[in-house]
């Protein structure tokens, strides 16, 4: 059993003393690129471009590219144009923001300890900035990622949600290449960004709230100090804190995510290698899009359609796996099964999104399950995306 810690970042591993920590880095920016933009001009279109990035819920650009399509245009210029002074910036003069935050011992204790015990420790950080910001911001916590061996450390580079997304969670978990029996704990101190939404998308979670803090929305979730979280990990059985899927707003987001990690691993590999099979009897990224697609578009909206016509009806097991060779999925195009199956699960999301309680609970009579409901089915979705995501990710590795 592999145990995996998520923690955040600002507050929880780092004192970030944020309220100083984002207007001084956002003149400073301002002030490296004022020879090119003017900061009056600039500044403002750099908190909306932010903004954007925080609500964004596109599944087909990553916050990087989010941020990218509101902030260049505005201002005249380009991503390229601008890339090598932004990119100078974060190795020269971004450290100097160093100052404002302090490291805290018993967080650097912690993570030495979760690491000895074996455990997987990740930054599940808010992915609001290049990864270069965020492994500096390591650095000043004491624990510097040349060092220290996280597991996951997210970043606007690859993710397409802000932590105040529940969709965050699963294209975490899917890029932590979770395995969907393992145990884990979010640990976060912002009620908004981690307590609520980590626990909206299934995960246990522990609100790191040394002040006492109290919230209808965090009704019995175990909190305290960095020292209270060593106590709860010494003293609960850890193969218990197991996320769970099954509910709407946790299902809803699990099946946004798929799409999104999908288009990370499209993105960071070259076309060439979407064709190629990992071993004999193994499929190729192509392969493995185009079955996403066709089983959307066949078996996933034509049931999810049966059930809320109703009532009660009979739903068909197909066994998918043989349109494989019997449609040469190898012979198509990946980037157009891809679009393909994000239109088709962006419809059936749509769909579900609409939805009362009570239509969730929407009975059928499945031929190799026997009686289920429309909640359950959905969940058979999530847990067969997850395989398959697992299995891109191999494919492409």
């Amino acid at each position: 059993m592999t145990f995996s810690l998520l923690f955040d970042l600002d507050d929880t591993l780092l004192d970030s003393n944020i309220d100083s920590l984002i207007p001084a880095y956002f003149q400073k920016l301002a002030g490296y690129l004022a020879e090119k933009i003017p900061p009056e001009k600039m500044l403002p279109e750099l908190m909306r471009a932010t903004r954007t990035m925080y609500t964004s819920t596109r599944l087909d650009a990553t916050l990087e590219q989010v941020f990218s399509d509101q902030f260049y245009l505005p201002l005249g210029t380009t991503r390229a144009d601008l890339a090598g002074q932004i990119d100078r910036f974060y190795d020269e003069v971004f450290p100097t923001l160093q100052p404002l935050t302090q490291p805290r011992p018993a967080a650097i204790a912690l993570v030495e300890w979760a690491l000895a015990q074996g455990w997987q420790v990740n930054v599940a950080t808010d992915p609001l900035f290049p990864r270069k910001a965020i492994l500096h911001r390591l650095r000043w916590a004491g624990l510097p990622p040349e060092n220290v061996p996280f597991g996951l450390i997210s970043d606007f580079q690859t993710f397409h949600f802000a932590k105040a997304s529940v969709a965050y969670y699963p294209e975490f978990l899917a890029h932590m290449d979770w395995d969907g029996n393992s145990p884990l704990l979010m640990v976060g101190d912002s009620l908004e960004r981690d307590v609520i939404p980590a626990r909206r998308a299934g995960l246990p979670i522990f609100w790191l709230n040394p002040d006492g803090q109290s919230a209808p929305e965090a009704e019995g979730v175990p909190r305290g100090t960095l020292a209270d979280l060593r106590a709860f990990l010494e003293s609960t059985e850890l193969s218990l804190l197991q996320p769970d899927f099954s509910t709407p707003a946790a299902l809803l987001a699990a099946l946004q995510a798929t799409p999104a990690v999908l288009h990370t691993l499209l993105l960071n590999s070259l076309p060439a290698d979407w064709s190629a099979r990992p071993a004999q009897g193994e499929w190729a990224m192509t392969e493995i899009l185009c079955h996403l697609r066709d089983v959307e578009v066949e078996v996933n909206q034509p049931r999810v359609e049966a059930i809320l016509a109703g009532p009660n009806p009979i739903v068909t097991g197909q066994d998918t796996d043989p349109w494989a060779d019997e449609r040469k999925y190898h012979q198509q195009d990946a980037a157009v099964a891809w679009q393909a199956f994000l239109t088709a699960r962006s419809q059936v999301i749509e769909r579900l999104r609409a939805l009362s309680a009570a239509e969730w609970e929407s009975p059928a009579r499945h031929t190799i399950l026997g009686p289920t409901r429309l909640r359950e089915l959905v969940g058979f979705i999530v847990e067969h995306d997850r395989t398959h995501l697992r299995q891109a990710r191999a494919a492409l590795t």
